[in-house]
């Protein structure tokens, strides 16, 4: 055999086991193709007239009881599935602000204790005037209780609100309408030469008692 045929067979060689190493196993590829399968199909055990599963995948007997999760009530596992209780749950308080479900009822673990009005927060007992014709408090049962200043019928007709004060109040005294003049009240006021006038004693809505006079010139005759 010459030297040319010899290398064209061993290149011959080397081609096969270079093809046999990249085909591979055919068991290996069965393998593969067996744990795809089972990964597609995979099957859970079915408890069904055996037992109960709880929340965390914990297994119980028929008869066992157990509780389903950290909220649940109590059950007994049966053929049937889990069977609870149904306690009758104390009723939480109406002022509860924070309720814990750690247990098979619900539990109150804070009690509103302060009350609210017009935006803001009291104390129980805490007194407090929201404006100044009313004086108010924060009642043991949470809510607000007031009471409105009842203002006196002003003895003016010119009365006038002062700060920080609930009612009006008359800077110059009672006083009464002459016309278009005010006068003060109690005393004869002669609103011009020829007129007098005089507030009704208690009734200084009404209009003045005036007494007009004869006058020539503007000048009184009498």
């Amino acid at each position: 055999m010459g030297p040319l045929l010899s290398a064209a067979f061993i290149l011959l060689l080397v081609l096969r086991a270079v093809s046999a190493a990249t085909v591979g196993n055919p068991e290996d590829y069965a393998a593969d193709e067996a744990e795809r399968t089972a990964g597609d199909n995979i099957v859970f055990d079915d408890y069904r007239g055996k037992g109960c599963v709880d929340d965390s995948g914990f297994v119980y007997k028929l008869g066992e009881r157990f509780y389903p999760g950290h909220s649940n009530c109590p059950c007994v596992c049966t053929e049937d599935g889990p069977v609870c209780d149904q306690p009758e749950c104390p009723k939480l308080h109406p002022k509860c602000t924070k309720v814990e479900h750690n247990g098979c009822c619900p539990e109150c673990k804070e009690v509103k204790n302060f009350c609210e009005y017009r935006g803001k927060t009291y104390k129980i007992l805490e007194e407090f005037k929201p404006s100044p014709c009313e004086w108010c408090r924060c009642e043991p049962n949470n809510e607000v209780h007031c009471v409105v200043s009842d203002c006196a019928v002003p003895e003016c007709v010119n009365p006038v609100y002062e700060p920080e004060q609930c009612c009006p109040i008359c800077k110059n005294g009672p006083n009464c309408f002459a016309g278009t003049t005010i006068i003060p009240a109690g005393i004869e006021v002669k609103v011009d030469d020829c007129t007098i006038c005089r507030c009704h004693n208690g009734d200084w809505w009404k209009p003045a008692q005036c007494l007009r006079r004869e006058c020539l010139n503007g000048q009184s005759l009498s």
